[in-house]
């Protein structure tokens, strides 16, 4: 009896998503991961590794 109650207002808290809604979703996580990793490869431990085009090729 107490499981089919909070089922139902579970159920009544959780709606489907439109699928425009679940799309937007799914393009910022990909972009806020993307970025993510350019930022930690960009200035964590793996920026040890870069090299710099324009210090090997001095005038």
């Amino acid at each position: 009896m107490f499981c089919n109650i909070i089922k139902e207002s579970a159920s009544q808290l959780i709606k489907p998503m439109d699928s425009a809604t679940v799309l937007i979703i799914t393009i910022g996580a990909v972009v806020v991961a993307i970025t993510g990793v350019a930022i930690y490869t960009a200035f964590g431990p793996p920026s040890a590794q870069l090299d710099d085009p324009f210090e090997d090729h001095e005038d």
